[in-house]
């Protein structure tokens, strides 16, 4: 497992990170509370032709850090750091949830290191009722770190997955999911809902010139259409597809999920070949918004 040591704004950061396959290279962003085992489904589906590099942003993982608070541009600069440590120069990058948000800032501040950029439940603007939404988190989150309640692992199924999740469950394995949960959820979730909080892309989209997928979910009861409309709008080069799931898509249907940005990822790849091939003719058609 690699370490980078980055500088943040609040101290030093230790960031893990796992390096699978070879290719051209593709970056992975988690998303709040999770950690970069999220994209093992995605990572076996494409490490055959990818350089996949998953990191642990501070508060997950085996990341660590100086234990204070973060600000999305720590968060970009841990996943640039370990793109550069694992001898990245360009690559793909995809992003989820929050990770979305972090991948936006990241391909907007360093335009010519990204190739092409997937957003899932990813959103612009910590709106009034975004902000209503991670506030409740916290209340939740403060609320079991005082009496070593649950709650926050009950909330998630209930905020992040789709009508197939519940018609393919019943009480006891949505129990067992929640004692999974409870346990399993990244220390630093807080601090990272602190981010969650503090975000606004508004003034970056129109710095972001990659090829974009807005993936949407489309049972998302944490992030609206609005927010993935704004997202359309505001990036130039963008193109919208959505999976038949809630926001926590990638547990939800991890197949599914891996196949679709599978198919974007090979659609770049071969795109930028054709490019690249000797003959071929570069214009302004070539690799337009689908």
């Amino acid at each position: 497992m690699p370490v980078i040591h980055v500088p943040l704004s609040g101290g030093p950061a230790a960031v893990a990170y796992d390096r699978t396959g070879t290719g051209p290279g593709v970056v992975l962003v988690h998303g709040t509370g999770a950690t970069r085992a999220q994209w093992l489904p995605l990572t076996d589906a494409v490490a055959d032709r990818f350089t996949v590099v998953a990191p642990d942003y501070s508060g997950s993982g085996d990341t660590t850090d100086h234990g204070g608070p973060l600000t999305l541009t720590d968060l970009a600069d841990e996943v640039l750091a370990a793109a550069d440590h694992a001898g990245l120069d360009r690559f793909h990058l995809v992003g989820h949830s929050l990770g979305a948000a972090i991948a936006t800032h990241l391909a907007a501040h360093r335009p010519e290191r990204v190739r092409s950029l997937v957003l899932h439940a990813g959103w612009v603007h910590t709106d009034t009722r975004l902000r209503a939404e991670f506030t409740h988190w916290l209340d939740l989150l403060r609320t079991d770190a005082a009496h070593g309640t649950a709650h926050f692992a009950r909330m998630l199924p209930l905020a992040a997955f789709g009508p197939r999740y519940w018609a393919r469950t019943d009480t006891a394995a949505n129990e067992e999911l929640v004692r999974a949960l409870a346990t399993t959820l990244a220390p630093g979730v807080a601090r990272q809902t602190e981010v969650d909080l503090s975000v606004d892309l508004r003034p970056l989209l129109g710095r972001v010139t990659a090829p974009t997928l807005v993936l949407a979910s489309a049972h998302d009861r944490i992030i609206g259409a609005d927010q993935q409309r704004a997202l359309l709008t505001g990036i130039r080069d963008s193109r919208y597809q959505e999976i038949d799931a809630g926001h926590g898509a990638p547990g939800e249907d991890p197949a599914g999920f891996a196949a679709l940005i599978a198919g974007f990822l090979d659609e770049r790849r071969a795109a930028e070949a054709a490019a690249d091939a000797p003959g071929v003719p570069v214009g302004p058609g070539v690799a337009a918004r689908a």
